[in-house]
């Protein structure tokens, strides 16, 4: 709750603008939000005719809207200076790119521009219903509730529930982009999005120690990072707006990544994110011939074999980089030391191609415990993915500012990709590693294991 009250009180004017040609969502000022704003849903359609130009809709009219098509509706959330979400331009543009369908885009601005957070909370039961008098007349028209996808951003997401909790969960697919935590937090699944609302419901949890919600709630919830802070956000309030928005609003832009982005992000099935990054849930406890579950737009390509499941819920784990388009590549480092005395410690591990473009990873997270003849494998996070590695080099560290510097004995590394585990493995013999010092060397293909 700190940051929404701090969020509140460090918000700034935004200069509203009525001048527009094609109608656009709702702009309104800073003077709008302290004084209030009664409830005014305005439904926006795009599709492959109208992609860039909005046409009004509503349950009497549904305009070039085609009910045999999927609809998907994008719901926002607060909005305590009552500026357009930045986002959402590029959301139904890639929307549209991917798939054709109507969107429709959710202007609740006027009910949900306000500075009391609790003012704003207390409409979404309001938007549900007027989404339900529109999606009845879909229907009506021969629609089909298979077709129906919700994205919801924070309060959104609860809209988006209470819509399928309406229809007794037959929605097609709910997906809630961290949301809201704070007044939904502990209450009963009739109050806020549940698994049951939709037949398949994801959701990322992207902030979850302040403005999201943290435990499941849905059939697969994704926790990048940890749920936590996310990399590339600011760490302290000197950060400014940034530093209230950017962990809640970076489950909207993996999402975007998820539809644009040359990369597909893999999540890992884990029961905790700890257990993630001990890379003891890699696998993703399936069988081979189901692929680990995929972020954002694809993430219901999981949906079978959830059903089989009981309960029919999951969550995922899993790293990003700091910036677009948010990729981590997974290799395992596996290190048989051969010290005489017990070591402790960390590693930081660089590839680098033929062409000189480097990649690191920094495993220490945890210490690593490395005893002689013993295999220890260590999950290596790396922001590009290089396909023909000529060069690696490893530090290792006990953290130790002061006292006598260590080696670390290594009878043998293993490099293995887990995104590509048809690559050759890379192996390395006999490498004594001096603590704090980086060690490069060029690694040989590993010998195949005879039958």
């Amino acid at each position: 709750m700190l940051k929404l009250y701090l969020l509140i009180s460090l918000i700034c004017l935004v200069r509203s603008d009525t001048d527009e040609i094609c109608p656009s969502f709702t702009k309104l000022s800073f003077h709008s939000a302290v004084v209030g704003t009664g409830l005014s849903v305005k439904l926006m359609l795009y599709t492959e005719r109208n992609q860039t130009c909005a046409q009004i809709v509503n349950f009497t009219a549904l305009g070039n809207l085609n009910v045999t098509k999927k609809t998907t509706f994008v719901i926002h959330g607060f909005r305590p200076t009552g500026s357009p979400p930045v986002w959402m331009g590029d959301l139904v543009e890639s929307l549209l790119l991917v798939e054709d369908m109507n969107v429709v885009v959710v202007d609740w601005n006027r009910g949900a521009t306000t500075v009391i957070y609790t003012q704003a909370s207390s409409k979404t039961r309001k938007v549900a219903v007027i989404l339900k008098e529109f999606i009845d007349q879909i229907l009506a028209n021969g629609g089909s509730l298979d077709n129906i996808y919700m994205i919801g951003v924070s309060l959104g997401a609860h809209i988006s529930g209470f819509v399928g909790e309406m229809y007794d969960g037959q929605l097609g697919r709910i997906t809630g982009l961290d949301p809201a935590g704070p007044l939904f937090n502990g209450r009963p699944p009739q109050d806020r999005l549940d698994p049951s609302d939709a037949q398949f419901v994801d959701v990322i949890h992207s902030d979850i120690d302040a403005l999201g919600y943290k435990e499941p709630l849905g059939n697969i919830d994704f926790y990048p990072n940890g749920g936590l802070d996310q990399p590339g956000c600011p760490k302290t309030i000197f950060g400014g707006m940034e530093y209230f928005k950017c962990d809640h609003q970076r489950s909207v832009y993996l999402y975007l990544a998820s539809l644009r982005e040359n990369c597909a992000i893999a999540a890992y099935p884990c029961d905790s994110y700890r257990d993630y990054r001990n890379g003891k849930c890699v696998s993703c406890g399936i069988p081979q011939k189901v692929s680990c579950p995929l972020l954002g737009y694809y993430a219901d390509s999981w949906k079978d074999y959830l059903k089989e499941k009981d309960p029919p819920m999951t969550k995922a784990f899993f790293d990003t980089d700091d910036k677009k388009p948010f990729c981590i590549y997974h290799y395992f480092v596996d290190i048989v030391s051969w010290n005489k005395n017990i070591r402790r410690g960390s590693i930081i591990i660089k590839l680098k191609d033929k062409d000189g473009n480097i990649t690191e990873s920094k495993i220490n997270h945890e210490p690593a415990t490395f005893q002689k003849y013993h295999q220890v494998s260590l999950l290596a996070r790396f922001n590009q993915d290089l396909d023909k590695v000529a060069a690696i080099s490893l530090e290792f560290s006990t953290g130790s500012v002061v006292g006598p510097k260590y080696k670390l004995r290594i009878l043998r590394m293993k490099l293995r990709s887990l995104a590509h585990p048809e690559r050759p493995q890379l192996c390395r013999y006999d490498l004594v590693l001096m603590e704090n010092v980086e060690t490069f060397f060029q690694p040989i293909v590993c010998p195949k294991l005879q039958m």
